[in-house]
């Protein structure tokens, strides 16, 4: 019998990454006068606090933070997007969370960064941890090159998860089925694809999901633990 194809998946937010690219980006994007702080800032926190409760449906929460890249191109964007990434992001992956990511690399995994967070604003964070494959929600583009600040195609989120992987994967002319795949996620929210996978795993696991692997059985992985 040939050996299983190892695919290990990770999600970003408060799994590898020490908070949320979505409100970190908007944090970065008040901080510059960027958005109106006086309107945005109060909906940005309630958007936070849904998303941990898992009550905001999955296009409302996509929409709301795509849609602050609304009436920019890529390239218009491209300055505060790098500056984001160096000030922001990189700091707030440690050592832990590099050094987990490279031991699946070193073992020959295949290894890919699944996000609810759009392409745009998580391609950088990806080459950033050195993983080469991103599954993520996806921005539209208008005809002028602008983003309209909606998303196109199925969200990257809860059930979504599990339907982009498997599109992804058949892309790339792989069965699921000859897979032997891992996730890390700390959410509630990542529920469907953590069922899907063979090897679950629960990375500083929010309430809810750390019941969930308690009573499942599942490992449950604290990156502050591991050594470099």
């Amino acid at each position: 019998m040939p050996r299983p194809l190892p695919l290990t998946l990770f999600d970003l937010d408060h799994t590898l990454l020490d908070g949320d690219s979505d409100v970190l980006w908007c944090d970065f994007l008040l901080q510059r006068g960027e958005l109106d702080r006086a309107l945005f800032e109060p909906r940005n926190r309630r958007m936070e606090r849904e998303y941990e409760a898992g009550t905001v449906t999955a296009q409302a929460f996509c929409e709301f933070y795509v849609g602050t890249l609304a009436g920019r191109s890529r390239d218009q964007w491209q300055p505060l997007r790098r500056e984001f990434l160096d000030t922001v992001i990189a700091p707030r992956i440690g050592p832990a969370a590099h050094g987990l990511v490279e031991r699946h690399r070193s073992a020959g995994d295949l290894v890919v960064l699944t996000t609810a967070t759009n392409r745009f604003i998580t391609e950088l964070t990806a080459a950033l941890v050195g993983l080469p494959h991103l599954i993520a929600t996806e921005c539209e583009v208008g005809a002028d090159g602008c983003f309209t600040g909606r998303v196109a195609g199925t969200l990257n989120m809860r059930e979504g998860k599990v339907a982009r992987l498997h599109e992804w994967l058949a892309e790339q002319h792989i069965d699921a089925r000859d897979c032997e795949t891992t996730f890390y996620s700390d959410s509630i929210n990542d529920l469907p694809l953590l069922l899907a996978v063979r090897k679950p795993v629960a990375v500083n696991p929010d309430m809810r999901l750390a019941a969930e692997a308690a009573e499942r059985g599942w490992p449950v992985l604290s990156l502050h633990d591991l050594a470099s």
